[in-house]
């Protein structure tokens, strides 16, 4: 039986998706990355029959779910700025 290599790309996507979540603001970016590369992992598994599929699978949803925290995140810091922020009033 020969033995199947677990694809590269596989492995990263899933290191960056799980980055994505722990990495505040800069983990958005991370979250894009790791998509791009677990979907580019996914085709050279077909393509190639390697294992890590599920190293892939699990990197991209690592990677939206902290895309969406990342988003919520940011849309809760921009909330928390924009509704307290104090007038000054002169006279």
């Amino acid at each position: 039986m020969e033995k199947k290599y677990i694809n590269n790309n596989s492995t990263i996507s899933l290191i960056v998706g799980i980055l994505s979540i722990l990495v505040p603001l800069f983990g958005f970016f991370l979250g894009v990355i790791g998509i791009v590369i677990s979907r580019k992992a996914i085709k050279e598994i077909e393509r190639n029959n390697e294992d890590g599929r599920g190293f892939a699978i699990s990197g991209l949803f690592c990677s939206i779910i902290g895309i969406i925290l990342q988003f919520f995140g940011i849309v809760g810091i921009i909330a928390y700025y924009s509704l307290t922020t104090t007038k000054v009033i002169t006279f």
